[in-house]
């Protein structure tokens, strides 16, 4: 099969390895229809050193199942099924509390003899915890909406949950990236009364306004932290979807005392503002890696009927072979969220 691999910052390849196989008993191998580049993804891209064997790479996939394990009994081959972006039992103590992303046999694609899902097919351990089937065909319109599913939606919808949006509420969203632009539906679906939407590229803010947000915040530092505080005096839920350090103060700065900050950008610092200042705020600061594999269920009907299009963020679509210049386009954000077609 052909498959997507990372030598190194800047060097993406689309090379030929093994047809996976079912390895243990509840193993399910995936043939893949739709997979996609995670902002996530952009990070080793601009910074992971050179080596000699490529890192499989993806952890967004959709598509049919085409072999299972001998234990695996919820699922069978033809059955249409997305994936959560990281793999799980779904039987632990973490599991149970909804921490699938902690789970105790859980573990990430690409990694430990695992294939990326930006291949041709997957095995996925743990297929009957891990997988969810899908209850369309496999040639549907919503093909790019389930697929956000397995990451993008859920990830959002972690970031509205743990700021405990709620009706009413004024909520601000840090970043108009895809998992920005999810939270801001999220918030909506959640009850939101004004999004106000930190962003400065008109076409993703655009969309952000059809997705829900009733402000834009093009300012960045002080300047965009005023700006919030103009528009609403200061927020009580704040949703960071970026993981600089620079979008950390923005929430910092507007969130009021006794708020809460929800982070969902994977963080590229290793210290923040958590001293006397910030404990005399009385902040909460939550968040973290969605645990995507408790949220689909839940967010599967809307999507089936059309009350969620969170698959509008995928702006363009490429061919496997064409990986390479996917992940190009999104690094220069050329493009705000990339789907590959194998």
């Amino acid at each position: 099969m052909r498959a997507t691999l990372m030598y190194g910052a800047g060097d993406v390849r689309v090379e030929h390895r093994p047809d996976p196989r079912p390895v243990h008993p509840a193993d399910a191998v995936v043939r893949t229809l739709a997979a996609c580049v995670c902002g996530s993804d952009l990070w080793p891209y601009g910074a992971m050193p050179a080596t000699g064997t490529g890192r499989p790479m993806g952890h967004e996939f959709l598509g049919v199942i085409e072999e299972t394990g001998a234990d695996v009994s919820g699922l069978k081959a033809g059955d249409l099924v997305v994936a959560p972006f990281m793999y799980s039992d779904n039987t632990c103590d973490y599991c149970a509390k909804g921490l699938h992303t902690s789970c105790r046999n859980g573990g990430r694609y690409g990694l430990d003899g695992v294939d990326g899902g930006q291949g041709e097919a997957v095995r996925v351990p743990y297929a009957d915890g891990t997988l969810v089937k899908l209850p369309v065909a496999a040639d549907s319109t919503l093909i790019p909406s389930l697929l956000s599913l397995s990451d993008v939606m859920t990830t959002g919808h972690h970031g509205a949950v743990t700021a405990r949006v709620g009706r009413g509420d004024t909520v601000l969203v840090v970043g108009d990236g895809a998992v920005g632009l999810c939270a801001v539906l999220a918030a909506r679906r959640l009850g939101a009364e004004r999004i106000v939407l930190a962003g400065r590229h008109a076409a993703r803010t655009d969309l952000g306004r059809e997705f829900g947000a009733t402000d834009v915040v093009a300012e960045r530092g002080e300047e965009g932290i005023a700006r919030v505080r103009e528009l609403t005096g200061g927020v009580d839920k704040v949703i960071e979807a970026v993981g600089t350090r620079a979008a950390l103060d923005i929430a910092l700065g507007a969130v009021l005392d006794g708020g809460t900050i929800s982070r969902l950008g994977l963080p590229q610092y290793e210290l923040g503002p958590i001293g006397p200042a910030g404990f005399r705020r009385n902040i909460t600061l939550t968040g973290g890696v969605s645990p995507a594999r408790a949220y689909i269920e839940e967010l599967l009907p809307d999507v089936l009927d059309g009350t969620l299009a969170p698959g509008r963020v995928f702006d363009r679509a490429y061919p496997l072979a064409d990986a390479p210049a996917a992940y190009r386009a999104m690094s220069a954000r050329e493009v705000l969220k990339a789907l590959i077609r194998p």
